[in-house]
């Protein structure tokens, strides 16, 4: 059994914590491990070592932040295998799925490492007589990181490298479900030579969460979840005056035009639908088929998910569970409901059969699926995909664009100028075109429309260094002759 409790000051906690979480391996179904639960006292400490740790991180140079940066960046890359497979212990992803996630976490590092370039302000020289204007960009002092259970690596590290970067302290507060990966990370950091207090995490729940959401000494908060927490998370900690960027739930569809490489769309369907088991927020859960091609589509998707493979995530599986029990039965549920409204099922994922007594359910394939149903209005986030069928590229547009959440959206086609239509009507932040799971690269920025985002700035790239910076303008002027120095001829008023 693996006890896992607070890393803080650059140390695990020892406090003791009179609440606790369990921890499974999803493959087996059994307990593995206990988490311990912050408490109000624990959250107030780690904020006030946050706070001291700020005010000396805030002045340390570029150039130690960077060789800090990139010591962390060699450490974590030395031990990817590692962290995946604690990912792959406690969320139930496939060993691939985890050691990607990292790989994609360290892109994000990468993109860190040229922080002194990212910070560089501007400069206006004379802009009256004697006087000059520059602009400087200064971090925000102790910031939150509030993560989700499906990329337990990933996204904090969409966050925290940049946020540590700029100059700030963090505080991450992990899934209880899967917290292993950001405390082995916590260790990283130490090694790389970050400052005590710089990087902490604390473990918990709605109560952790809600504590940091009112804390005074927390500047900003970011976080990825579902809709409804991420709506909840915005308002508490706007209310409290914090800077927020809430990242929500997706309903990411694809569109399938007539001249598009079926074999193709085919396989994105079954990557896209079925990766990590549905439980990422830029899976594809809608497949909207512009006809005739709908029949032969389904087809080759059922094709291929007669060779998908369900199983343990550390035996050669293709899929493996999902994270708890409860969300298992969760997505059976709208599988269900699929059934009842009406849809065609034409895989049925809950007859999958797998050894042991894991979270499983199988890739599942809904048919003749229509707006009304509740398999197409909610975020399932589960290996459940939906085939929606229209007669026209107008009609599939109207559907991504009237649905209330905005994240990704992918659209395949041979035909460039419908694929630059798309790209430029349809309502969503994320657009890809022949691609299935359109994850912008670090240095641009992660993050949806609508529904899908509460604030108004996304992960990563620019947007992530604005978010933990605050721009500030200096108008300057400096009298000559000053100190009895020699007198240029310059005006002395203007």
């Amino acid at each position: 059994m693996t006890q896992v409790t607070h890393w803080i000051d650059g140390e695990f906690s020892t406090q003791k914590s009179e609440r606790h979480g369990d921890i499974y391996n999803p493959a087996t179904g059994q307990v593995t491990g206990s988490v311990d639960f912050a408490s109000s006292a624990t959250i107030d400490h780690a904020v006030q070592v946050a706070t001291r740790a700020f005010k000396e991180w805030r002045h340390s140079s570029l150039t130690k932040r960077v060789q800090i940066l990139f010591a962390f960046r060699e450490l974590v890359h030395i031990n990817k295998e590692k962290i995946a497979a604690l990912i792959t212990a406690e969320h139930g992803k496939v060993l691939s799925d985890a050691l990607g996630e990292v790989t994609r976490g360290l892109e994000v590092v990468e993109f860190a490492c040229g922080i002194p370039h990212l910070l560089k302000g501007g400069f206006s020289e004379e802009v009256s007589t004697g006087i000059d204007v520059y602009s400087i960009r200064q971090p925000l002092g102790p910031v939150a990181i509030i993560s989700p259970f499906n990329f337990p690596a990933m996204v904090p590290m969409w966050f925290f490298p940049i946020a540590i970067a700029c100059g700030n302290s963090v505080i991450v507060k992990p899934s209880e479900k899967d917290p292993s990966a950001v405390m082995y990370m916590a260790n990283l950091w130490k090694e790389a030579g970050l400052p005590n207090g710089v990087f902490n995490v604390l473990n918990g729940d709605k109560e952790a969460v809600d504590a940091l959401l009112t804390h005074p000494g927390i500047k900003s908060v970011s976080f990825v979840g579902s809709t409804p927490i991420a709506k909840y998370v915005y308002e508490t900690g706007t209310k409290s005056g914090k800077r927020m960027q809430a990242l929500g739930g997706a309903k990411n569809h694809m569109v399938v035009l007539p001249d598009a490489d079926l074999d193709l769309a085919a396989d994105a369907a079954i990557n896209a639908g079925f990766g990590s088991a549905g439980e990422r927020c830029m899976a594809i859960s809608v497949l909207v088929a512009v006809e005739p091609i709908a029949d032969a589509l389904v087809a080759k998707i059922k094709e291929r998910i007669s060779s998908i493979k369900t199983g343990d995530g550390t035996k050669g599986a293709d899929m493996g569970p999902l994270v708890t029990r409860i969300h298992r039965d969760k997505v059976a549920s709208y599988v269900d409901a699929g059934e009842k409204e009406g849809a065609t099922l034409v895989v049925d994922g809950r007859n999958v059969k797998v050894d042991g007594d894991g979270f499983w359910l199988g890739p599942t394939l809904f048919d003749n699926v229509t707006p009304a149903m509740s398999i197409y209005n909610d975020e399932i986030f589960g290996p459940v995909l939906s085939v929606i069928r229209v007669k026209t590229y107008d009609e599939a547009l109207k559907l991504v664009n009237d649905h209330p959440f905005g994240n990704g959206t992918a659209i395949f086609t041979n035909d460039g100028g419908a694929a630059r239509r798309y790209q430029n009507e349809v309502e969503v932040g994320m657009v890809g075109i022949n691609v299935p799971i359109p994850v912008p690269m670090s240095y641009y920025s992660f993050g949806g429309w609508k529904n899908s985002l509460f604030g108004d700035t996304h992960a990563h790239g620019i947007e992530g260094v604005h978010f933990f910076t605050r721009g500030k303008v200096v108008t300057s002027r400096w009298l000559d002759p000053s100190h009895g120095g020699i007198n240029l001829g310059f005006p002395q008023n203007s």
